[in-house]
């Protein structure tokens, strides 16, 4: 593979906006088809479904403004983002908003909330004891996925919610703004969706594939749409909203940002700005869409019933630059590499799927209903899934998430990627990321993260239970703070930023198309698939202490209530003793025996499978994973053992104590029955 190729596919594919159900973003697929044709793959197909997407009204800007007491707007914030150099004349930018935002014209005192997250909320009504129903609040963006924002927002009451990229999560000191240097210019406004889908894909046909024959519920009662009004903001427009804000003063400095604003909480303006409102002018519309996936296919040899599944997403809310255009792009020159292989003669063990997903920007829609479509033959057939999302986020190194089962691979694999950070070239990737992202332990190996969701393997993972791994390149964890690259989502996300500013060589967008090919490669062609079980029995026993220590915090209702870890224990140790016993069997196994092989390996690739609960978790039947899940206060984050730890969440404030405790019992119950089915998976059969 080539540095040059994945600069080419990346400047081809960013010149104009490919928003999910456009001309543009169909023309793209095409183009993509049309060069795996050329490339060599086997087949290449367009798979459409219908599904329901949200655009503004191009006719009838949305806008937030402040009213004076005559109901007069005396102040509006932005209709658009000023287009970045070189991109002036460009058509089809859509302005700035968040999709599946319900329309209305509403007004009412602001409450500032920091940024929205539960804690956030609780700090305002039980220690300051604000209430924000019927309050329009404003928070700013990070920490948490901003769907969580808005559910939160709803819970309290609000009755409206303006989110803002606040300069302390956006810009980073002594950095220009775009296009001088790689910060959020003040009028960049962060896009995207407000849903809260957990895992259900196409609101009105959730756990079904949007087809023709699908029935549909009526757009009101579609999953996860929210009920209040919701539209970002720039932060030069936040400034002036918030300048005013009368009320509490911030509870401490985690609430303060970076305008030079008091950051009173409010409800509502100080002064002689007391008698002004805010009010908010929503309007979008939502409407069944087609949208398109393109796949493709190259035959394993051996086993083409066993599928490696290589999928990111194309659609972008403008040009795209990062996200997801830098995975795109590499998506593009492994399929031409695996191309170039198969024109010598090479052809993988097994089949490789490669998936260029649409709509993942209004909720996963493309890679989910591509999943519900074929649910039962991937549940039977699927070894793995590799994700191939952006693949740079940031540059100073490298960042996995993935199944315990994946660990060992990607170790291997880095440790055969020569390093492509400055005054690390005689290093190996391995070594310069476990010099700058060592995990805790000892001996300390490089830090591998849970998988949460945000991106296109949620389907795969959290609802079949299909392996699943992703890796792109990130920031300084310890430095830097924001919740995303500055630019996110926004005009500026270009072609020269990535140039400019994050990847000149393109040699660090090279070595995650090395580490993600790699792993294709592996799965796909290695006899024995090479999953480690006993990694996955370590983190077993890790997020079972985890989770131990978390409870702790109660000792004393875990008395009362008779709570006790000891079954989960347990069942983990014994899940342990079946890893061991299992790789001892793997030693020993008679390659030459196909049976044999075949039998070992469907152990492998059903483990995962082994860990999910049909009957999903509570309150969300679509993550099923029982180990693994995308936390209910944040989706970006994955929190181990979830069913126990949402139990737990904020239990002492629950007024049914022992019905409380009860649940976390069951899902305790619920947790070990899970392991200990998974090690009954591993062991030899009679």
């Amino acid at each position: 593979m080539k540095a040059d190729n994945i600069k080419e596919f990346l400047r081809s594919f960013t010149k104009l906006p490919h928003v999910a159900g456009t001309e543009q973003n169909l023309h793209l697929a095409k183009e993509i088809q049309a060069q795996w044709k050329v490339f060599g793959l086997d087949t290449a197909e367009l798979v459409h479904y219908d599904v329901l997407l949200s655009y503004p009204n191009e006719s009838a800007p949305s806008y937030v403004s402040i009213t004076d007491e005559h109901g007069n707007e005396v102040f509006n914030t932005s209709l658009f983002e000023t287009p970045p150099p070189g991109y002036e004349n460009v058509s089809g930018v859509l302005p700035p908003y968040n999709a599946f935002s319900p329309q209305g014209v509403l007004t009412a005192d602001l409450v500032y909330v920091n940024y929205g997250r539960t804690e956030d909320f609780f700090k305002l009504e039980r220690e300051m004891g604000i209430n924000c129903t019927g309050k329009i609040v404003i928070a700013r963006y990070g920490k948490i996925f901003r769907g969580n924002k808005v559910k939160n927002a709803m819970l309290a009451g609000a009755k409206g919610i303006v989110l803002y990229s606040d300069p302390a999560d956006y810009c980073a000191p002594g950095v220009n703004p775009y296009p001088d240097g790689w910060n959020l210019p003040g009028g960049g406004v962060q896009r995207g969706n407000v849903l809260n889908l957990n895992g259900a894909g196409d609101p009105l046909t959730p756990g079904y594939p949007a087809k023709e024959y699908t029935f549909r519920y009526e757009v009101d009662d579609g999953v996860g749409i929210p009920r209040i009004p919701v539209h970002p903001i720039g932060y030069h427009d936040a400034e002036i909203l918030l300048r005013f804000m009368g009320g509490h003063a911030a509870p401490d400095k985690t609430w303060k940002g970076n305008l030079n604003v008091s950051y009173n909480i409010g409800p509502g303006f100080s002064g002689s700005h007391s008698v002004r409102k805010v009010r908010m002018h929503i309007h979008a519309t939502s409407k069944l869409t087609r949208i398109y996936n393109v796949i493709g296919t190259i035959k394993g040899a051996v086993e083409p019933d066993r599928y490696i599944i290589f999928g990111g997403h194309r659609d972008a809310w403008v040009f795209g630059g990062i996200d997801p255009t830098t995975g795109a792009a590499v998506l593009q020159e492994v399929a031409r590499s695996f191309g170039k292989l198969m024109k010598k003669g090479w052809r993988p063990r097994r089949t490789i799927v490669f998936a260029s997903w649409d709509a993942e920007e209004f909720g996963l829609l493309g890679s989910t209903e591509w999943a519900e479509e074929n649910a039962k033959i991937l549940q039977a057939r699927a070894v793995a899934y590799i994700n191939t999302d952006s693949s740079i986020e940031g540059n100073y190194t490298l960042r996995v998430d993935c199944s315990p089962l994946l660990n060992q691979l990607v170790y291997r694999l880095t440790k055969e990627v020569s390093s492509p950070d400055e005054g690390s070239e005689s290093k190996s990737l391995y070594e310069s990321w476990l010099e700058k992202d060592p995990s805790p332990g000892s001996p300390p190996l490089p830090r591998i993260n849970k998988l949460g969701s945000g991106s296109d393997f949620e389907a795969y993972f959290q609802r079949l239970g299909i392996t699943s791994g992703r890796a792109r390149y990130t920031k300084n964890r310890k430095l830097d703070k924001f919740s995303s690259y500055p630019a996110y989502h926004t005009i500026y996300e270009t072609f020269e930023l990535v140039e400019r500013f994050y990847d000149s060589t393109f040699r660090k967008q090279l070595a995650v198309a090395q580490v993600r090919g790699g792993l294709v490669y592996e799965l796909a062609d290695s006899q024995v698939i090479p999953f480690s079980c006993q990694d996955y029995a370590e983190a077993l026993r890790s997020y079972t202490q985890e989770i131990y220590d978390l409870a702790q915090k109660h000792k004393t209702a875990l008395e009362t209530y008779d709570v006790s870890f000891d079954a989960l224990f347990s069942s983990v140790a014994n899940f342990t003793a079946a890893a061991a016993d299992f790789h001892q069997r793997l030693a020993q196994l008679d390659k030459n025996n196909p049976i044999a092989v075949r039998s070992m390996n469907d152990q492998l690739m059903l483990l995962e499978r082994a860990f999910t609960d049909p009957l999903g978790l509570p309150g969300r039947p679509f993550y099923r994973h029982v180990i693994f899940a995308p936390s209910s206060h944040n989706k970006y984050a994955g929190v181990s053992f979830p069913g126990i730890f949402d139990a737990m969440f904020d239990i002492s404030s629950k007024k049914d104590q022992r019905n409380a405790w009860q649940e976390v019992k069951r899902q305790i119950s619920i947790a070990v029955f899970t392991v200990e089915s998974a090690a009954g998976t591993l062991t030899a059969a009679v």
